[in-house]
């Protein structure tokens, strides 16, 4: 009898367990559809402003701007920036491990090519892994969970006065790159110095070969220099904040993918519960039948 309520105490507990899995991975779904719209609501904003970006340094030709700049051996600090963005909360599956996984990597290769690295992290999965390494963190940069602009562009701005003062050679971002609710991969972007906005160099790749084309002269109002002002920092600003809308869309996928895989295992483990507990109930009946019967046979004799 004790092993039987054993069970049933047991199976009781996962029941429960399921009924909290269930409610996380609903919330996960809610919270996943609102965030889904944001990041590909502005996506196609990001990728306008970049190709806008590389048009206009095309039609200029040599672009000298300070976020374009690349450290020469005279001018170079040996010394980099990297952005590292976790989640606060787990039950996220490999979400934390996998994007931890990527920013060690890389720090790692910069370690080996003698940088130092000033380390910035959001979250605090990656500030107590890093904290448990041992690793200094610069500073900790706290987002709430449904990131908004403003809360990143402060971010963005301490950036670029590191990059434009010369007191990093670079700045990158660590995050999940969310592809599509199917596929989110983990990966470090090259924030600064800005790439594939230069003006494309003459005698390189295809364009060395003599092809006819028409080049269009555009009128530029403001002049170049003064759209480049305003159109290069805000490149910068709407590619951290779309990190932080994919790192947060990444984020409730894995969670409802994982909270759906722990409710299917507390199905499963209820029903082994359950033909557990019938085989030790069957057990015990036929242990107190035996028992009754050899109680008759003891009275009739």
């Amino acid at each position: 009898m004790a092993k039987a309520r054993a069970i049933v105490k047991r199976r009781k507990a996962v029941r429960n367990i399921r009924k909290i899995t269930k409610t996380m991975q609903m919330i996960a779904t809610a919270k996943f559809q609102k965030s889904l719209r944001r990041a590909v609501g502005t996506k196609p904003y990001s990728q306008k402003v970049r190709e806008l970006v590389r048009e206009l340094a095309s039609s200029v030709g040599n672009v000298d701007h300070p976020l374009l700049r690349r450290p020469t051996e005279k001018d170079r600090k040996n010394r980099i920036a990297l952005l590292v963005i976790t989640s606060n909360r787990g039950l996220a599956g490999a979400y934390n491990g996998n994007v931890l996984r990527a920013a060690m990597h890389f720090i790692r290769d910069q370690e080996k090519a003698g940088k130092t690295i000033d380390l910035y992290v959001t979250g605090k999965k990656g500030v107590t892994t890093f904290n448990y390494q041992k690793r200094p963190i610069t500073r900790r940069i706290d987002v709430s969970d449904n990131p908004k602009f403003a809360e990143v562009e402060p971010t963005a701005n301490l950036f670029m006065e590191e990059f434009i003062a010369g007191k990093v050679d670079s700045v990158h971002v660590a995050y999940m790159n969310f592809i599509s609710a199917g596929s989110q991969k983990p990966d470090v972007m090259t924030l600064l110095p800005l790439a594939g906005v230069d003006a494309p160099a003459a005698g390189k790749g295809a364009a060395a070969q003599p092809v006819k084309k028409e080049i269009a002269v555009y009128e530029f109002s403001p002049n170049p220099q003064a759209l480049l002002d305003e159109l290069l920092p805000l490149t910068v600003r709407t590619a951290i904040f779309q990190a932080y809308l994919d790192a947060t869309t990444s984020e409730h996928v894995a969670r409802m993918i994982s909270m759906k895989s722990a409710t299917d295992n507390a199905d499963k483990m209820v029903k082994s519960l359950t033909m557990k507990y019938n085989r030790a109930r069957q057990s015990q009946i036929t242990t107190e039948l035996s028992e009754i019967m050899g109680g008759v046979e003891a009275m009739n004799k």
